[in-house]
């Protein structure tokens, strides 16, 4: 857990009871006017409405097949994970979501919308970046070199979290900077002006654990 000024960064795994705990604790304990969550406006409707259907013929003529493909593969790789800990993925903010309606907290959806998000993604990753990630994706190595060091029931350790993301930025330049880097820079600039027009409001940011740290030290060098 991060603090910085009004605003207190929580630092989730998507798959961990852990992280889920913690969002319910933080709120009961923090009492925040604002609680701002690393989502957009059409992942928060999609989790607040997951047996609604995607109309995929839809989404591909918006975002380009290799957009929806990694979507699709991304999704397939978390869900494997949840059902280890039978967790569904983006459960802690889907409780942040609920739990912020039931006690009428206003809501801040801090992430770049994921439309652009994919769309900046199949520009800019290489071939070399494609072919890897389905190699990495088939044999495991995105997980097992390090899934056995940690509870998936919990946060991984920052070291744990260090070295992933320096494995994905040495491998995979093209999506760190999509999906890590850009994003990064986007939600720090979301909750920099949450932070401007509300000094006084005390912030709760659910950001996952791999975001979180970088978000943090980005706020600090915009003050």
């Amino acid at each position: 857990m991060l603090q910085y000024n009004n605003l207190m960064i929580i630092g989730t795994s998507h798959i961990a009871k852990q992280s889920i705990e913690e969002v319910k604790n933080s709120i009961d304990a923090f009492k925040p006017d604002i609680i701002a969550i690393e989502l957009d406006a059409k992942r928060a409707y999609a989790l607040l409405n997951k047996n609604q259907k995607v109309n995929k013929k839809y989404l591909i003529k918006r975002i380009g097949l290799t957009g929806f493909l990694f979507a699709v593969l991304g999704e397939y790789a978390e869900k494997k994970l949840g059902e280890i800990v039978n967790i569904e993925p983006g459960e802690e903010m889907l409780t942040a979501l609920k739990l912020s309606k039931k006690n009428n907290i206003k809501v801040a959806l801090i992430d770049q919308d994921i439309e652009i998000t994919l769309k900046r993604l199949a520009k800019k990753i290489t071939w070399r970046e494609k072919f890897n990630f389905i190699i990495d994706l088939i044999s495991g190595i995105l997980f097992k070199r390090n899934i056995k060091k940690f509870d998936l029931n919990k946060v991984p350790p920052e070291d744990i979290i260090k070295n992933l993301i320096n494995f994905v930025k040495k491998r995979y330049p093209n999506i760190y900077l999509v999906l890590v880097k850009e994003r990064n820079e986007y939600m720090a600039n979301k909750l920099a002006g949450i932070l401007k027009n509300e000094p006084d409001k005390k912030i709760l940011a659910v950001i996952g654990a791999g975001h979180s740290k970088d978000i943090c030290d980005l706020l600090k060098e915009k003050a």
